[in-house]
């Protein structure tokens, strides 16, 4: 362009626009450096810019420099119009005598407003709806405060009579808060943020009006949403050296369709504005426009064509087949011999993933790959955080970070985690997760906890079901370092390693006595966060406030102690949800080592941002656009009574940000099928941006390239799916077992593979800290107190046997670990279990018999490798002068008749062989005339007795299955044999084993579809 450009040089008002095509920064740089080379030097330094924020303010600085090159430029006052402070431009210390209270801080307001509302509105109300109750409330007074509404008390008074009785509430409590809470400022000579930004801009807007400023002053990219900025706008655009520049104004839109624009439309915003300011759209001219190349602003204007017809008002949609015609052939005049269509969709394409992770990984390698062009940049838009995450997290597997708006979740972060931690532990002091996430996490700085200590007292006292008490916690350590029942003792290592977990055990344990104090069951808000600050530094360190989190971390525990007073008495579990939700809601920015290429900004961020390569996602509805925001407390009606704008702008306004983004020259719009499991629906724009173009016969660009590349990356090698086969290890013979129990028999017989993984590799599995175990507690407490009862009364039963049944029951459940809430379940089914044990116990005694519980029988026979030794520990045998009675006591399900008798459950036959063969300790061979597994439950069928075998069934049963265990080990001493997986999988579903995820049972049996062995 040689006509030299001057953006004064015009009457006022003067209103520009920067085309949707167009980098709005760099052409506002462009044209202002145009401008300068017509003026002397300082010219510039004297000017006043002000930009919507300040992220927009830092890119145009940066672009301003990079567009002088060499040439030395002295920078101009650039000012974020959203964040004015008074002691600087364009305010003069002491121009405007302003003596503005200062702002209450954002915690402080939160918790203050909620003292206010249980003080004089709702005594008793709960401190968490207290919070929520002002945080709605403090929505609606800065909604209020930016809409400049002289009297929201008068919302007491809009309320109708047939309006539902909650409106009514509403109502009258929003006309009482009003009034109330700026008199709680007064006394604190504070007030709220929202009107003093708000002041600040009224008070510029006025005096600007009443005196113009002399110098030069450009406002631009700002849509005048707030109206006291929108006067700004209108007064910068009437003063002698000023001007607004407007970005994305659609000056090619139908009168008709510009005058049906409603609330969700990308231009609503900016009719508003131009209404306001009595300025026609027809009189806001082009901002400078640096020299182009004419295919590429051909292209740039087709797309804003295209972008902006698709999202023309509703009620002119019936006009599109007419307005394509009209585009072709307009197109046709003017001498372009491309499909206008087509040409606007160039460089414009949609990727539709299945899945978040799809997404993210896609959206990851696209920007890797921009990188491989020296010099293109690449940016992610989407007001989807938890997107903007995850592709975060895939970009640093090519060690690349890229600048993002968004800034991480404290609660994300080391400290942030240390101190949710903390107060979840204040919350419930003896939940092993919590304790180990503590004493594990990298911060903590714990004299006694070297990774051995916390390795042992992980391992003794908080694997398996939690203890309710810390004397549980030193029994289990004291029990360890105890000699055991076979007389070994533990070694030196082992006893210091527990000695060290017992001192960190004290010492945890004297961390919460000591914030457990007064903080049972409620403390005053601020005294919790004294408690928390203490319990941090005591386990990190004062240390541990240093760094970009720990300093954000510092100022959220700062403000709960300066203004948590105001809440009053919280709970542990309350305080701890409280402070789960601060953290969340708290958003650090650490800046550091950022690729200077790519960027992830959410909508608002990019509104005026433009890179090489724009990529748009979250282009599902309920994401981009976001649904219109419930109010808790207004109707809509009472909303537009009291002239405070309806929901549905914020859709309008995200509107305009997808069209600047969109009309990039590369656009690349990311729709996702399915969102947290659920079916997706696409954005409205993204569907009617199909409808049209489907319409006129033309399609969207959908590329797969990137998507299927990213699934390859972690995708098996190429070729057909190769799935594990079942595992067939087979040892050498020396190193297989040469003695089992019964029960590892019986998992042999089903699972060769468990006996392999537990018996030669040696590897045992572990409780789960804190793992509910309530079933296998049940049978074990159960099987402890009939021990108990018939070590008591070996002969003749009490008289009250029910009652004394009972009394074991409740108090080996209540050993075992079961607290109240699980007691009130199971005393009912103690005493209905009772019930039938006695008369049980009874039955069985009429005999007479000898009962011997939990005896420990063996056996040994010859085989080619060697002698095996077959052990069992029978839960009741019973003596009588014709044989024995073998019990099994059950909680569960019993092995049937059939399994019995097929060989699949052998535990009772292989102990009935035992004693056959070897007898008991003190007496001879003694033969089996009974096999019975012992049903207790307590419930509707309180017991069973399912015999199995008797007489000389059993003796065979229990002969055959000793001849099957000697064939089983003369097979498995062959060192061919292999131990495969699941031989017998039909008892998969309900014996599941420990080792099932070594042997990669779902992939070889589920996916592969394996045929196994019977």
């Amino acid at each position: 362009m040689n006509t030299p450009f001057n953006p004064f040089d015009h009457e006022t008002p003067r209103w520009f626009t920067i085309p949707a095509h167009r980098p709005f920064l760099e052409d506002l740089a462009a044209g202002v450096l145009h401008w300068l080379g017509t003026q002397a030097p300082e010219t510039l330094s004297d000017a006043t810019l002000l930009l919507p924020n300040r992220r927009a303010a830092r890119a145009f600085t940066s672009a301003l420099s990079r567009l002088s090159g060499d040439r030395p430029v002295l920078l101009p006052q650039v000012r974020p119009l959203g964040d004015l402070e008074e002691d600087e431009p364009p305010f003069t210390p002491g121009e405007l005598g302003l003596d503005l209270p200062p702002a209450i801080a954002p915690l402080t307001r939160r918790f203050e407003m909620a003292r206010m509302i249980v003080e004089e509105f709702a005594p008793g109300l709960g401190p968490m709806r207290a919070l929520e109750m002002a945080d709605s409330l403090g929505a609606f007074l800065d909604s209020c405060h930016i809409e400049e509404v002289e009297d929201p008390g008068r919302i007491a008074t809009l309320v109708e009579a047939d309006f539902a009785e909650h409106w009514q509430a509403s109502a009258e409590f929003l006309g009482l808060a009003v009034e109330a809470w700026p008199k709680r400022l007064a006394l604190m000579g504070l007030v709220d943020a929202s009107w003093r930004r708000t002041r600040l801009l009224r008070l510029l807007a006025e005096r600007w009006a009443a005196h113009p400023p002399q110098g030069p002053v450009i406002a631009a990219g700002s849509t005048g949403t707030v109206k006291a900025a929108a006067d700004v706008l209108r007064a910068v655009a009437n003063a002698p050296l000023g001007c607004v520049v407007l970005p994305g104004l659609d000056q090619g839109l139908g009168e008709d369709a510009w005058g049906a624009i409603d609330e969700q439309h990308p231009q609503s915003a900016l009719k508003r504005l131009l209404v306001r300011a009595g300025v026609e759209r027809a009189a806001v001219r082009p901002w400078f426009r640096p020299p182009v190349d004419t295919t590429s602003e051909a292209r740039g204007l087709a797309r804003q064509r295209l972008v902006n017809e698709a999202l023309r008002p509703a009620d002119a949609t019936a006009d599109w087949r007419a307005e394509i015609r009209d585009l072709r052939r307009r197109s046709a005049e003017a001498g372009v011999a491309a499909d206008p269509i087509a040409l606007g969709l160039e460089g414009l394409s949609l990727v539709t993933a299945r899945t978040e992770e799809d997404a993210a990984q896609t959206i990851a390698l696209m920007m890797r790959e921009t990188l491989e062009t020296p010099g293109q940049t690449c940016a992610l838009v989407t007001p989807d955080l938890a997107l903007g995450r995850r592709v975060a997290a895939r970009l640093e597997r090519w060690g690349v970070v890229a600048d993002s708006s968004s800034g991480t979740g404290l609660d994300q972060m080391p400290v942030g985690v240390l101190v949710d931690l903390a107060a979840r532990w204040m919350a419930d002091p003896l939940k092993p997760q919590t304790i180990l996430g503590l004493i594990k996490h990298a911060l903590t700085t714990l004299a006694e906890a070297t990774p051995a200590a916390v390795m042992q007292l992980e391992a003794v006292a908080f694997r398996g079901p939690r203890t309710r008490d810390w004397t549980r916690i030193e029994r289990r350590l004291t029990e360890a370092s105890a000699p055991r029942r076979d007389g070994r003792v533990p070694s030196e290592a082992m006893a210091a390693r527990l000695a060290a977990a017992t001192a960190l055990a004290g010492r945890l344990q004297g961390l919460c006595a000591e914030v457990g104090a007064g903080f049972d069951p409620m403390a005053a808000l601020d005294d919790a966060a004294r408690a928390l600050t203490g319990l941090v530094e005591a386990l990190a360190g004062v240390e541990v406030w240093a760094g970009p989190d720990g300093e954000a971390a510092a100022s959220l525990l700062s403000q709960l102690i300066e203004g948590g007073a105001s809440l009053g008495a919280v709970s542990p579990g309350e305080f701890a949800e409280l402070v789960s939700g601060l953290l969340h809601d708290t958003t650090v920015r650490t800046g550091g080592a950022t690729h200077p290429s790519l960027r992830i900004l959410g909508a608002i961020e990019a509104r005026l941002v433009r890179a090489d390569r724009m990529i748009l996602a979250g282009l599902e509805e309920g994401v981009w656009p976001q649904g219109a925001p419930i109010d808790p407390f207004l109707s809509r009606p009472m909303r537009k009574d009291l002239g405070l704008p309806p929901p549905e702008r914020r859709v309008g306004q995200t509107a305009q940000d997808f069209v600047q983004a969109a009309c990039a020259p590369e656009a690349i719009l990311i729709h996702t099928e399915r969102r947290g499991g659920q079916p997706a629906v696409r954005s409205r724009w993204l569907w009617r941006l199909e409808m049209l173009t489907n319409g006129a016969g033309v399609t969207i660009d959908r590329p797969t390239g990137a998507l299927d590349a990213a699934r390859a990356l972690d995708a098996p090698a190429p070729g057909p799916l190769r799935l594990a086969k079942r595992p067939a290890p087979t040892p050498p013979v020396e190193r297989r077992p040469r003695q089992l129990p019964v029960t590892g028999v019986e998992r042999w017989v089903r699972d060769p593979y468990a006996v392999y993984a537990r018996y030669v590799l040696n590897l045992k599995p572990m409780d789960r800290p804190g793992q509910s175990a309530e079933a296998l507690l049940r049978g074990s407490a159960i099987h402890k107190a009939v021990e108990r009862l018939t070590l008591s009364w070996p002969d003749v039963l009490p008289e009250d046997c029910e009652d004394q049944i009972v009394h074991l029951l409740h108090e080996e459940l209540r050993h075992h670990g079961f607290e109240d809430a699980a007691m009130a379940r199971e005393s009912p089914l103690a005493r209905n279990a009772a019930r039938w044990l006695a008369g049980f116990e009874m039955r069985r005694r009429a005999k007479g018999i000898e009962i011997r519980v939990e005896e420990e029988v063996t056996m040994t026979f010859d085989a080619e490798a060697g002698p095996f030794t077959l052990t069992a520990k029978a839960d009741r045998i019973e003596l009588s002068s014709t044989g024995a009675a073998i019990l099994d006591f059950k909680t569960g399900a019993a092995p049937s008749a059939k399994q019995v008798r097929s060989g699949f459950a052998p535990q009772l036959t292989l102990t009935g062989a035992i004693l056959a063969e070897a007898g008991l300790k003190g007496s001879g061979p003694v033969e089996p005339e009974e096999l019975t597994y012992v049903r207790v439950v307590g419930r509707k069928v309180p017991g069973e007795a399912a015999v199995r075998a008797e007489g000389s069934e059993a003796a065979d049963l229990s002969m055959a299955a000793l001849a099957g265990l000697k064939a089983r080990v003369a097979r498995f001493d062959v060192q061919t044999t292999p131990y495969l997986s699941w031989v017998a999988p039909q008892f998969m579903g309900n014996y599941g084993g420990n080792y099932d995820h070594l042997a990669r049972v779902w992939e070889w049996h589920v996916a592969g579809a394996e045929e196994a062995e019977a």
